[in-house]
């Protein structure tokens, strides 16, 4: 079922959860791929129902980013979910989600401040507005998220934390290409040598990781590990390397606990991101 308003998702949800019915949540952007499905078939193994919001969101865009020309195929998005077996897509369009005098903001202080927030003010703010909306709306039991947007997961679950939100928030590991691309909707913004280029983010990161398995604890080296193999690739420019405590998402000089491991990297003028989280 395909639906625009949020009255819809409203009505339709009140009556499944008068039957006794669990209901799960993947927020998207639309443009789905193999990693939205599978959260989604996550969702559906663990929910009696699946919602599935498709929603490009203006207010997490700052100027001169690419809402305008993020990719959008609603079609293609709603097969992909009723084949994954999603029972509801919600597609609102931009006016049914925010009145045009709105004036509420929804900010998780400290850990939108680095990575990619320190790059991107407004976005952090943008996702949790929209999140918030989006868990009102549907009020579902369980939401889920991908693990390659670590610092959004890491927010989100505090958000719903500080916030008494009565809402499971579920991390789904990122889904890769064959050859170790992290699937994302804006890898259709590569040409084929961009495409090919696109694949030092994760061979900088397996060399990392490989080198913190073999013992090595310095951040600093770490760092140096990921600048060299992006450096050797003339169509990327690294916009961030980060070794950051995984809960606090602080930087660390050296590793003790658990850390996310991020990186930014342009390819040509995309901006792509990918990380791993080392368990000590």
């Amino acid at each position: 079922m395909l639906v625009h308003t949020i009255n819809e998702v409203r009505e339709q949800v009140k009556a499944w959860k008068k039957e006794g019915l669990s209901v799960g949540l993947v927020p998207t952007m639309g443009y789905l791929h193999e990693g939205h499905r599978s959260l989604i078939e996550k969702a559906v193994s663990e929910n009696d129902r699946v919602v599935v919001s498709v929603f490009v969101n203006p207010t997490q865009f700052g100027p001169n980013e690419d809402y305008d020309d993020y990719p959008r195929d609603i079609e293609k998005d709603y097969d992909l979910c009723s084949d994954a077996g999603a029972s509801l897509v919600f597609n609102p369009a931009p006016d049914e989600m925010y009145f045009p005098d709105r004036c509420t903001t929804v900010n998780v202080e400290g850990l939108s401040k680095g990575l990619c927030g320190a790059k991107r003010p407004v976005h952090f703010g943008g996702v949790c507005l929209v999140v918030s909306k989006l868990l009102n709306i549907v009020t579902p039991d369980r939401a889920y998220f991908g693990e390659k947007d670590a610092q959004q997961l890491a927010i989100i679950k505090r958000m719903v934390r500080d916030l008494s939100m009565d809402v499971q928030i579920v991390g789904c590991p990122i889904v890769r290409e064959a050859d170790g691309l992290a699937k994302s909707s804006r890898n259709t913004y590569l040409s084929a040598d961009e495409r090919q280029a696109a694949l030092v983010l994760s061979r900088s990161l397996n060399k990392a990781k490989a080198a913190m398995e073999d013992g090595m604890r310095n951040a600093s080296e770490i760092y140096k590990v990921i600048s060299d193999e992006i450096a050797s690739e003339p169509l990327a420019k690294a916009d961030y390397i980060e070794i950051v405590d995984s809960e606090t998402l602080q930087p660390v000089e050296t590793v003790e606990k658990d850390v996310l491991v991020a990186i930014a990297v342009f390819v040509g003028k995309t901006r792509l991101i990918d990380n791993f989280t080392y368990r000590v």
